[in-house]
């Protein structure tokens, strides 16, 4: 042994009672058991009141809150939500008049529209681009370039332009769509574009003049949105990059504009956790009072789920005290 140094007489160490210190975990919040022919609503009042599981509670509460308060839900998203199938859970939702506004990026619109167009979308990226093929579909640029230079005629915003075509073309899965559905209801669906983002870029019909003056009356619209956010919740669904950037620059223009922004739920839900989603929707909009929250999980699983908890959670009868 290094005589340097003795070894330490731990008979001097200092404790307290277990009592009397303050612990994380009780078992006042722990999980219960599953009983067999439960309900969600069982399913739901059996979680842990801990972590994530807490936080997803609180989200839901805040969301049917909302709701029942004619308060903002404003649900953004990146396409890959489309990909795996929720489109009949996002409409159901914006339906119920829960969501009461939608915003993607580029991708967005494309995945939508071939969803109503032939009810398939999403091809083999890499098989594609070995050969050139990648994104050259041409069914999906046309039908989109053209709804986006009559965008450009009409001073449409994107989001509003698509949905309106897709019905007016009677397009065979329409009731599907995000965008159909927005302007069948009225709702917001606003389309963030990033150019050479999205493969109706590179074909020869893309207008960039219509679709950047039409995606900016989109940021125009989505602003206004996110001035009426006060008591709401804004949801971040799979959009790690552009959306959460979208959010933070309509925030900072309406509070520059006095529009008052504090105290709102926002939420981010994703598969993985990235910088610009917690730093931009969870934790700097949320500073001057709201509440910021993560969860993540596959979005196939996660947002159904959380779509189901709510409906539940709205149609609850409130309990007597």
């Amino acid at each position: 042994m290094d005589k340097r140094f003795k070894l330490i007489d731990l008979s001097s160490l200092k404790t307290y009672p277990l009592e009397s210190r303050k612990s994380k975990v009780d078992r006042a919040n722990f999980a219960h058991p599953w009983k067999p022919k439960g309900t969600l609503e069982d399913f739901l009042d059996r979680l842990p009141d801990i972590l994530a599981a807490k936080d997803f509670k609180a989200i839901v509460s805040a969301i049917a809150k909302a709701h029942k308060d004619g308060k903002s839900v404003v649900l953004a998203m990146g396409a890959h939500v489309i990909k795996v199938g929720l489109n009949p859970v996002v409409v159901d939702l914006m339906e119920r008049g829960i969501i009461t506004a939608v915003a993607v990026n580029g991708a967005g619109i494309i995945h939508d529209l071939e969803i109503a167009m032939i009810g398939r979308t999403s091809e083999d990226v890499l098989k594609g681009l070995e050969h050139g093929a990648f994104g050259m579909a041409q069914e999906t640029a046309d039908f989109l370039n053209r709804a986006i230079s009559k965008a450009g005629k009409d001073a449409l915003g994107l989001g509003r332009a698509v949905g309106q075509a897709i019905i007016e073309e009677g397009l065979p899965f329409a009731k599907e769509s995000l965008f159909a559905t927005a302007a069948r209801l009225d709702i917001p669906a606003t389309v963030h574009v990033a150019i050479g983002t999205d493969i109706i870029h590179i074909h020869p019909g893309f207008d960039p003049g219509a679709a950047g003056n039409a995606s900016h009356l989109d940021f125009r619209l989505f602003a206004s949105v996110v001035a009426a956010l006060e008591d709401g919740v804004y949801m971040n669904v799979g959009s790690a990059v552009i959306l959460p950037e979208v959010f933070l620059k309509a925030l900072t223009v309406v509070r520059n504009m006095g529009h008052k922004v504090k105290r709102f739920t926002a939420v981010n839900m994703d598969f993985i956790r990235h910088y610009r989603p917690t730093t931009n929707v969870v934790e700097r909009p949320t500073s001057l009072g709201g509440a910021g929250y993560t969860i993540t999980g596959h979005h196939e699983i996660m947002l159904p789920l959380l779509a189901a908890a709510v409906i539940e959670k709205i149609g609850r009868p409130v309990k007597a005290r």
